[in-house]
C-alpha cells in the first residue's frame, strides 16, 4: 500500500489540527430520535414479514434495522474528537 508524501501530510495535518479536535459539535437529540424511531419500525416490519413467512424480506428489515443502529451509534463523539492535545 503506497502512501505519497501529500497522504501523509494530510493524515499528519488532520491529527495535529487543533480546530479538529476542538470543534466538536454534539449530535441532537432529534437526530438521534429519528433513528431510533427508524430502527423500531425497521424491527416492527421485519417481525411481520417473518410471522408472514416472507424470510427474505424480514432479513431485509433486520439489515435495515441494523444499518439505523450502526448510523445512530456513529452519531455519537468520536474517539479522536474526545482526545485533548497536549501542550
Amino acid at each position: 500500500m503506497g502512501h505519497s508524501r501529500s497522504d501523509t501530510v494530510e493524515m499528519t495535518a488532520i491529527f495535529t489540527s487543533p480546530a479538529r479536535t476542538s470543534s466538536f459539535t454534539a449530535p441532537s437529540a432529534d437526530a438521534r430520535e429519528q433513528f431510533l424511531v427508524s430502527i423500531r419500525a425497521d424491527e416492527a416490519r421485519a417481525r411481520l414479514a417473518a410471522e408472514q413467512g416472507d424470510l427474505p424480506q424480514a432479513a431485509r428489515f433486520i439489515i435495515a434495522a441494523l444499518d439505523g443502529e450502526r448510523r445512530m451509534a456513529a452519531t455519537g463523539p468520536q474517539v479522536l474528537q474526545l482526545i485533548k492535545p497536549r501542550g
